[in-house]
């Protein structure tokens, strides 16, 4: 009950202050954030979670695939087919650079043996714009550039799972829950993927039977049970969750664009709520202990994690595209470790391999600091593409900041990408 009256009081501190981070370099994330390190063990010691603890687990499991299912709906197939090519780039060269960069300065900065640093990168790798809404929820903002970052957060936490649980097997000796096979670790992210992509069309055929349908009110319902039964299913029979979630989201929103746009608003809150929980959460865990067992390397090794080896990886990846300076720069900054890497680094350090605390020290620091890094800085950058409208925000002169952006737009500032889809979708 305590956890519960502190999540009220950090929720309604949010909203009233939402107005003015919309603004500002204030961040709600890092409010819950830092919310959860006050009340914690380290600080009040109102609540007592370790890393063990199962709502730790859970709540980032469910953050992360309720952000990805969201996220899903707001992915473009026909954007995608005529853009494909920058978020496979990102994917493809970017990501692996990232994993390998990261595990260089793992080992040679923290001592970590090769393959626990190479964990270290893998965990590290994904990227999660979801503290990064200025920048990919402003149609202001390039299309490509949004959809850039939302693809490549959408599918590269499904990417480093397998990676993840082959390098903790390899790491071992483990634990018998981390242990798995290539051809089982395949299985599951097939599963994910055939999972994410038959439960919405099943749904959509269901509502398409003549005597079946859903009132106006119950709508946006519709594809809540569906995420709720995949979650599910993903668990029972051990499916990729973070796969089947953003397939399901971009399907759903496919098949049945009314669900989707009537799913929207409710979508948003419970990612947002999700988030905001998982972050209370783990902010419990970030003790003085926690931060005073990392050493001078280790901090070394963060700070380059997020300055150089995110934005030098995507920099490379990006090389030779149509993206204008600008543009790279913002993609490369905005690479922020979310609920994925914090996922993965509670399985490392459940797995019970030799330096797997040492490994989760650094990881669950390099999230504390990627979260506040990120996620203060979106509004300054997303106001480098001329972003003036913040869209909800009460202002009195909120609409005549909108039909100056809209002035500035048609003069250029903001043009539109051949073969990208600029629609009313904020997030498209």
């Amino acid at each position: 009950m305590v956890l519960i009256a502190v999540f009220g009081v950090a929720l309604l501190i949010a909203v009233l202050v939402s107005g003015l981070a919309a603004r500002s370099v204030l961040s709600t994330s890092l409010l819950f954030l830092v919310a959860g390190a006050l009340v914690g063990d380290g600080a009040l010691d109102l609540i007592h979670i370790t890393a063990d603890s199962p709502i730790v687990a859970v709540t980032a499991d469910l953050a992360l695939f309720a952000v990805l299912f969201t996220d899903g709906m707001h992915v473009s197939f026909p954007a995608l087919r005529g853009a494909w090519r920058n978020p496979a780039r990102a994917l493809g060269l970017g990501m692996p650079l990232a994993f390998v960069g990261m595990a260089l300065i793992t080992h040679f900065l923290v001592g970590l043996d090769w393959t626990t640093s190479f964990v270290v990168g893998a965990v590290l790798a994904p990227t999660d714009p979801v503290f990064a809404s200025a920048i990919v929820g402003r149609k202001e903002v390039p299309a490509r550039l949004r959809q850039l970052l939302n693809v490549e957060s959408g599918i590269n936490d499904g990417l480093a799972l397998p990676v993840v649980l082959l390098l903790i097997a390899a790491a071992g000796p483990t634990s018998g829950e981390a242990q798995a096979s290539p051809s089982v670790i395949a299985a599951e992210l097939v599963g994910g993927l055939a999972l994410g992509a038959a439960l919405p069309l099943l749904v959509n055929g269901l509502v398409r039977i003549p005597v079946l349908g859903a009132e106006p009110k119950l709508q946006p319902l519709l594809p809540l049970a569906t995420g709720v039964i995949l979650y599910s299913t993903c668990h029972l029979t051990h499916a990729n969750p973070y796969l089947a979630a953003f397939s399901a989201g971009a399907v759903l929103s496919s098949v049945s664009p009314d669900s989707g746009r009537a799913f929207e608003p409710l979508g948003e809150a419970v990612a947002e709520l999700s988030k905001f929980a998982a972050l209370l959460v783990f902010g419990a865990l970030l003790t003085p202990r926690l931060f005073g067992d990392l050493s001078v390397g280790g901090y070394v090794a963060v700070v380059l994690a997020i300055v150089l080896v995110r934005p030098a990886s995507l920099l490379v990846s990006l090389i030779g595209t149509r993206f204008a300076r600008r543009e790279k720069l913002a993609a490369a900054w905005f690479g922020p470790k979310g609920f994925a890497s914090v996922v993965y680094g509670l399985l490392v350090l459940q797995s019970g391999i030799p330096q797997g605390e040492e490994a989760y020290t650094l990881i669950a620091v390099c999230i504390a600091f990627s979260i506040a890094a990120h996620s203060s800085t979106d509004v300054p950058v997303a106001r480098l593409f001329d972003v003036e409208d913040l869209v909800g925000i009460p202002d009195g002169d909120a609409d005549d900041r909108h039909d100056e952006g809209r002035e500035k737009q048609t003069a250029g500032v903001a043009r539109p990408v051949p073969g990208v889809e600029e629609d009313g979708d904020a997030r498209t």
